[in-house]
């Protein structure tokens, strides 16, 4: 069997893992976003409410350029601001219904497409390897 470096794996990995997710983006006609805007509904659907200082300091990223970002997504009518219930000077920020409907049709279209995109390219035996992979992506997902 073939020896390869964790660097020369890490890398392929990492190029197969963006070309997968460009192909999973172009499959779903739903939540043209950028990736910063893509981030915070991500981060939203995963959290719940919260303040857009919340957000800056999750992302890394000034109080202002967030609010941009935030006020682009209000805009469209994907995140609602409501008043902090124990401090009614701050707004917390959710998902709308139309952003959880959105994002609902988005993801069932990529496990769509990528479910048929394993049926065309692997044998059951590979799917079968596939599964034991992904258990080991996992871990290497689960590192700081």
């Amino acid at each position: 069997m073939v020896q390869h470096s964790s660097a020369e794996v890490g890398n392929r990995l990492r190029a197969t893992i963006a070309e997968l997710n460009r192909k999973l983006r172009a499959n779903s006609s739903v939540l043209d976003l950028t990736r910063s805007q893509s981030a915070v509904i991500g981060y939203l659907d995963r959290h719940g409410a919260c303040s857009t200082a919340d957000l800056a300091r999750a992302h890394g990223m000034r109080q202002q350029s967030m609010a941009a970002i935030v006020a682009a997504l209000t805009d469209a009518g994907l995140v609602v601001g409501s008043p902090d219930p124990t401090d009614r000077r701050r707004t917390l920020l959710a998902l709308s219904e139309n952003a959880r409907t959105e994002l609902t049709t988005g993801r069932l279209q990529r496990a769509d497409w990528l479910a048929h995109a394993v049926d065309a390219a692997l044998t059951p035996n590979e799917v079968a390897r596939l599964a034991d992979a992904i258990e080991l992506l996992g871990r290497i997902a689960d590192q700081p």
